[in-house]
């Protein structure tokens, strides 16, 4: 499925986009005026986490649940946690910021990384030093893993250090599994239709 076939929630459709047409998630930094994508930006990060605004489009989250995507062995235990109806909690920070669930779902379907088994990370995510247990998993060449979710949680903290935004998520409370991102398009518009309906 082509990036520009995938519909947009309204506040993503109106983000700045590069060269080829593809919206720059809020979070993203620019270089000589173009995004590096699969880079984070310090300073929008924290902004992001301090206003509680969308790592995706850069408006306000409402109090309540939050999204963001997962893969791999966090995706399973996740999906597994919920369906045996217990508790899940992940203590390790991440660096990947929460958003708004039609902004996520979005986001798994345009990203090849988020959204196929086998993509592979083209940058490093943290260009601030060698890798530690932290971004082991955001380095060049990794592959996503054979699952991706989008998955809700309750809510997030965050922690702003000198050199990064820390984010911890609490209490899964939606787990919307997917092979290839294609899979989120019925969500997708289902999303969108409610958004359209509340307007």
């Amino acid at each position: 499925m082509r990036f520009d076939s995938v519909p947009k929630p309204p506040a993503v459709a109106v983000r700045p986009r590069d060269e080829r047409g593809y919206p720059v998630p809020a979070i993203t930094p620019w270089e000589d005026g173009h995004p590096q994508f699969g880079l984070t930006d310090y300073e929008r990060s924290a902004a992001c986490a301090r206003e509680r605004l969308c790592s995706v489009c850069n408006t306000l989250m409402p109090r309540g649940p939050v999204w963001r995507v997962v893969g791999g062995e966090e995706a399973a235990a996740i999906g597994e946690a919920l369906a045996a109806g217990r508790p899940y909690r992940n203590m390790a920070p991440t660096m990947e910021a929460p958003g708004h669930r039609a902004c996520m779902l979005y986001a798994t379907m345009v990203c090849p990384y988020l959204g196929r088994p086998n993509a592979r990370r083209q940058v490093t995510a943290d260009q601030q030093g060698a890798p530690d247990d932290l971004t082991a998993h955001v380095v060049r060449g990794a592959a996503r893993g054979e699952l991706g979710a989008v998955v809700g949680f309750e809510d997030y903290e965050f922690a702003i250090t000198p050199s990064r935004v820390l984010f911890r998520f609490i209490d899964p409370v939606e787990w919307l599994p997917h092979d290839l991102a294609e899979q989120q398009l019925p969500n997708l518009q289902q999303e969108l239709a409610r958004l359209a309906q509340e307007r």
